[in-house]
């Protein structure tokens, strides 16, 4: 096999799906040795640049290869992810790995036993190359910690990736892994998509077992906010992966029923070209489809009952997760990190959990919240029955490193501008589903996501796929 042709198949292979990736196994056009060492080189490749992983597990990786190679040879390969080479959000617990939640204090912390969601995806013969980055605790919007450092986006890597899924969307990205997971209680898997230029699915409230994903959740209404789901390069493989890791078979939608409301522009602040990707959208999908372009019920109060929920104990348990047993001060290690860079917690952590202390809500203000969420449920059970709503992910593409936390994590309440569009669904508990529609001026991709109510996800997965073929979808970033 000359040159021209090794060039040739190296690229096919990390330009490719995960569907495409099974197919070739199965038609043995690429060995599953071949697939996954093609991953590692280039994983070795680009991780200096982007620090987008935490651990490896390549010499695992190539002997379940050889092992799936030999049961193809056998004709006793099964699953649905067969020899497909994947990675994994370093909040999920894979056995003989870390889980560190980017903290210092458990960067020995192996773990004996996978995550319910990655036990589901080993039984469909997917093997995992790499655990990828996040902040610490997933508690932020950018992916950076003092354990790992940053992660870098792979189009420009002087802006950010992303979080808390960061490393998880800028693999993909890169085409460093044919798909992979990721979680998300504050737009942590839309995020990363949208500033990575990668299909990102959050599934509704209850829809996937947060069992083996560290910090575990454990209040009521902030689990109602959480999705587990896919991070990938085409809706197909994250429709897949999400049967698999749901274990539900979804039931078929058509979008001929459906209305689909397109938001437009109001005040809050969304730039130029993100409005002319979403003026585009609409002017396309009403050739087709039965459109609409009217107000979002409960948008704007969305991003404040997302903080509140967020900051319902004041912090309490962030910070016990943060510290361990250890006697921790939130604000005393925010200044000593800002003045010295000492702390064990990085600023962006220590930072939050101020926040949380300031924002915590009063008894009276949990019992309106309780009637709020009960009032919108009933609501929204109505109102998008047979409606798929479209709505940006961030008001720009990926800007420099820093500037999300600070639009998000500011005392002035800056969330209240900058969060509705990603709060909404978490608030709400519904799945939601981020595609690629173009760049902005500066070659940065921009998302949009589709969003239903649990039990349409067919009909979201379909928009999705519609948009992904118009408007081009994933392209890898070089």
């Amino acid at each position: 096999m000359n040159n021209v042709t090794l060039l040739t198949n190296r690229i096919s292979i990390l330009d490719a799906d995960a569907t495409q990736i099974s197919e070739w196994i199965r038609t043995k056009e690429f060995s599953v040795v071949e697939i996954t060492e093609t991953y590692i080189e280039h994983i070795k490749e680009k991780q200096p640049v982007i620090n987008f992983m935490t651990e490896d597990r390549f010499e695992e990786a190539l002997r379940e290869a050889k092992d799936a190679d030999h049961k193809m040879a056998n004709r006793e390969a099964k699953g649905r992810l067969f020899g497909v080479p994947i990675s994994m959000k370093e909040s999920f617990d894979v056995e003989g790995m870390r889980t560190t939640g980017g903290l210092i204090r458990r960067k020995n912390k192996i773990i004996n036993k996978d995550a319910v969601v990655v036990s589901k995806l080993k039984a469909e013969g997917a093997i995992i190359l790499s655990k990828s980055n996040t902040p610490e605790l997933c508690f932020c919007q950018e992916t950076d910690n003092k354990l790992y450092g940053r992660t870098n986006n792979p189009w420009n890597v002087k802006r950010t990736a992303g979080g808390s899924s960061g490393g998880e969307g800028a693999a993909i990205a890169v085409g460093c892994a044919a798909a992979g997971l990721g979680s998300d209680i504050g737009g942590s898997i839309r995020f990363p998509s949208h500033f990575n230029g990668v299909i990102g699915f959050k599934s509704g409230n209850g829809q996937v077992s947060q069992t083996g994903s560290y910090p575990f959740v454990e209040n009521d209404w902030q689990q109602r906010m959480l999705g587990i789901g896919p991070i990938a390069k085409s809706v197909r493989d994250a429709k897949l992966i999400y049967e698999i890791i749901s274990g539900r078979e979804l039931l078929k939608k058509h979008l001929t029923n459906y209305t689909i409301n397109v938001f437009r522009t109001t005040e809050y602040p969304i730039s130029n070209k993100t409005t002319l990707l979403l003026n585009a959208i609409y002017v396309n999908l009403k050739r087709k489809f039965h459109t609409e372009r009217e107000l979002v019920p409960l948008l704007s109060e969305s991003a404040l009952l997302w903080q509140e929920i967020m900051s319902i104990d004041g912090g309490n348990s962030t910070k016990q997760d943060a510290f361990g047993r250890e006697e921790g001060n939130p604000y005393g290690e925010y200044v000593k990190e800002l003045i010295k860079g000492t702390s064990k917690i990085h600023r962006y952590l220590s930072w939050a959990m101020i926040g949380a202390s300031l924002f915590k809500p009063s008894a009276k203000r949990v019992e309106e919240m309780r009637r709020a969420l009960r009032e919108g449920d009933e609501l929204l059970d109505t109102y998008l029955d047979n409606r798929l709503l479209i709505l940006p992910v961030y008001h720009s593409a990926a800007p420099l490193h820093g500037k999300v936390y600070k639009e998000i994590f500011s005392i002035r309440k800056t969330y209240q501008d900058y969060m509705p569009f990603t709060a909404y669904a978490n608030t709400w508990g519904l799945p939601a589903l981020t595609v690629p529609i173009g760049k902005d001026h500066d070659g940065m991709p921009i998302g949009l996501q589709i969003i239903g109510k649990i039990g349409q996800e067919d009909a979201v997965f379909s928009l999705g796929e519609y948009i992904e073929k118009e408007f081009g979808g994933y392209s890898r970033a070089k």
